[in-house]
């Protein structure tokens, strides 16, 4: 059963076992027209965690709750602030098994490691619901007196009492205007975010607070790649949830970030011990394409779908939407399978542990000592270089199938030298933002030219197949002919753009 989802707002305060909780209808200023009589209830919690809290330590909690409206398994995953997003499905009979639609969104983060109870919490909560004037729910407050306990070790049963406001359906500003009310009385904002991470204590974040953009452009080189590297390694665990649950779009998202995980070992590999880097950058390669068939295929159906589209009917003759319909959504489904078993391997298990290892513990050369913006003009100076001599190479080609491959090797110089200008956009600023830019635009033009050149590809194999079926392939030529008129417009488009990177850029960097 799929979980249902929605985002949580809420606040939580430690308070003295003896205060008093003040009459909330006063924070009328907000709407509030009026408080519900208290409703009283138990709630029975498990929370469920590796041996090293691996969860906790990322602001994850997972839990099975029974008592209360919503009783059930509930995941919540940090977003920002007093938000959070939870995900919940129903208790069943399973009381020490996790749901595999939850384990799903934690999968990267748990692994193979094994899930178990480690901390129980119970609460007598009296909850009050304050609404508008329309009686419409605004937000409920609960006073809450917990008892809880670890289940890993011999720690003593801890107790406390705290109350919390969760907005339902209010404007965020209510929060401000019930804690005021709540701090009058004695109240403070709770030194921890969750009943959880009261219950198993302080423990060390597996994510390090993001450095500031004055922290990055007045550090040195090598803290740059450790915050591109822990910033591009968070997300690729956040796309990994996407894929396993089917949403749209995610093996795309996923796919880039690999990819720029990859260009960033590439693009700063000299101020890295290689030895440690070059084989977490060979597994990142094999994890793009083991995701790019799906996202290929897709974006190729999707292509000639819409140019098919806009043919006149009398040029559209035989199975040619059918086949191409056909083809490229059973291999679609295929690369999406290739995906899944990528992701469920050990070997991927495993370049996620060597991706941690590398935020942990970076291994950088001397050379990362150097301030970040001399250091990071060094590395763009030699993107630079090797994206014009990849160009350059083009005019050498000996024939069309060369040429085709020295194309596709700009495009993905390009691309890289994109990616490390943006990382460095916080040390170089203006430059930076530019030079993005302007390898954005080469890079798009020559990638529209190599999609036709695999859509060609595929066209030729379809006409050829539809011939020999006994099928009409006019179609499947025209098509072609239309891809070949794409190319010839994108390589007139990526002269334009590499005409004024070339003036504009490399005099820039170069030289």
């Amino acid at each position: 059963m799929s979980p249902t989802r929605h985002d949580e707002v809420e606040r939580k305060y430690d308070v003295d076992p003896t205060m008093v909780l003040p009459n909330l209808a006063e924070a009328e200023a907000e709407g509030v027209g009026s408080v519900r009589p208290p409703e009283e209830f138990r709630l029975d919690a498990v929370y469920f965690d590796t041996a090293g809290l691996d969860l906790a330590r990322r602001g994850v909690t997972l839990r099975r709750r029974s008592g209360g409206a919503d009783a059930g398994w509930h995941l919540k995953l940090p977003v920002s602030g007093d938000t959070r997003t939870e995900l919940q499905v129903p208790l069943g009979q399973a009381e020490e098994t996790v749901p595999a639609s939850l384990l799903t969104h934690v999968r990267a983060i748990v692994r193979d490691r094994l899930l178990g109870a480690v901390a129980s919490v119970s609460t007598t909560r009296r909850e009050y619901v304050l609404c508008g004037p329309d009686g419409a729910v605004l937000a409920r407050v609960c006073d809450d007196r917990v008892r809880a306990q670890r289940l890993d070790d011999r720690s003593p049963e801890q107790s406390w009492r705290e109350w919390e406001v969760e907005l339902d359906g209010a404007s965020p500003t209510l929060l401000d205007a019930v804690e005021a009310h709540l701090v009058a009385a004695g109240a403070s904002p709770a030194r921890v975010s969750s009943k959880f991470a009261r219950t198993v204590g302080e423990l060390a974040s597996a994510l390090p607070a993001p450095p500031s953009k004055d922290d990055l452009a007045g550090g040195t080189v090598g803290q740059l790649f450790v915050a591109l590297l822990t910033e591009q390694t968070a997300k690729l665990q956040l796309r990994d949830a996407g894929v396993r649950a089917g949403q749209a779009g995610s093996i795309h998202r996923m796919r880039i970030t690999a990819r720029r995980l990859r260009s960033a070992l590439t693009s700063f590999a000299p101020m890295l011990e290689r030895a440690a880097t070059d084989p977490v950058r060979a597994e990142l390669r094999w994890l793009g394409e083991s995701l790019g068939q799906a996202r290929d295929a897709q974006v190729l159906r999707e292509h000639l779908t819409g140019v098919l589209g806009q043919e006149p009917p009398e040029l559209v003759v035989g199975s040619v939407a059918a086949r191409i319909d056909d083809e490229l959504s059973a291999a679609y489904k295929a690369g999406r399978e290739r995906a899944l078993e990528a992701l469920e391997s050990e070997r991927y298990l495993r370049m996620l542990d060597a991706l941690d290892e590398l935020v942990r513990a970076a291994p950088l050369s001397s050379d990362a000592d150097t301030a970040a913006e001399e250091g990071v003009r060094r590395l763009l100076r030699r993107d630079v270089k090797r994206l014009d001599r990849e160009v350059r190479a083009i005019t050498s080609a000996q024939d069309p199938e060369a040429r085709d491959v020295a194309f596709h090797e700009a495009r993905k110089k390009a691309k890289r030298l994109r990616y490390a200008a943006e990382a460095a956009t916080p040390v170089v600023g203006k430059r930076a933002r530019s030079l993005a830019a302007s390898a954005k635009k080469v890079q798009e033009a020559l990638g529209v030219r190599q999609d036709s050149v695999v859509a060609r590809q595929r066209l030729r194999e379809y006409g050829m197949q539809a011939h020999l079926d006994g099928d009409n392939a006019f179609t499947f030529g025209r098509l072609h002919a239309l891809e070949q008129a794409r190319a010839d417009r994108a390589t007139a488009d990526f002269a334009t753009a590499w005409s004024t990177f070339h003036k504009r850029q490399i005099p820039r960097w170069v030289g």
